[in-house]
């Protein structure tokens, strides 16, 4: 019985008090801070997606730089021609370091990220459908001309990302796009 006149006081007590139950926020006041985050989020996204694009670029062009560096230090390590290559596999960009008397075909491929794609840039000798820079048993560039890998993003975009083979001692760097051409390019 005690439990019961408990029970019924602390109803009187909220029955008399005060005390509103039904506080929140309307239903206004939800719909415009919704409002508000779709139209942060719509001029947000488009800078967010360029920044991402931008690293996988930059990932994928330290992937390639690599890449030459070790088929160099291959041919002054073992004293045999060696060669990076690259190819457009269903439509990713793969790259393979083997030495030069290996068939392309028969190579150990390696993707780059499938948002990264070859640009129109790219001038290393083709052949076959593969790209591909030799370096000599000194570490030099065994078969000129040299040339250039230029990585741009398959969404678009004014990003581009290059490694260039510049000397024929093998002397390697890398740049970005430009926002002017120098000789129709961009990435130089």
């Amino acid at each position: 019985m005690n439990v019961y006149r408990n029970l019924y006081n602390y109803l009187q007590i909220i029955k008399y008090s005060n005390i509103n139950f039904s506080s929140g926020f309307t239903l206004l006041e939800t719909l415009t801070v919704i409002l508000m985050i779709g139209i942060l989020s719509a001029i947000a996204a488009p800078s967010w997606l360029t920044v991402v694009d931008t690293q996988r670029l930059k990932t994928a062009q330290s992937e390639v730089y690599s890449a030459m560096r070790q088929a160099q230090s291959q041919a002054k390590k073992e004293k045999l021609a060696w060669q990076t290559s690259f190819r457009n596999n269903n439509g990713i960009v793969q790259w393979a370091v083997h030495p030069a008397s290996v068939n392309p075909a028969n190579a150990n491929w390696n993707n780059l990220d499938a948002n990264v794609r070859l640009d129109e840039e790219t001038t290393l000798q083709q052949s076959g459908g593969v790209r591909r820079i030799q370096f000599d048993y000194m570490g030099n560039v065994d078969k000129p001309p040299l040339g250039r890998i230029t990585l741009s993003s398959k969404h678009g975009g004014r990003a581009k990302r290059c490694v260039f083979v510049s000397t024929i001692l093998g002397a390697m760097r890398t740049s970005k796009e430009r926002t002017t051409a120098q000789d129709g390019k961009y990435c130089y």
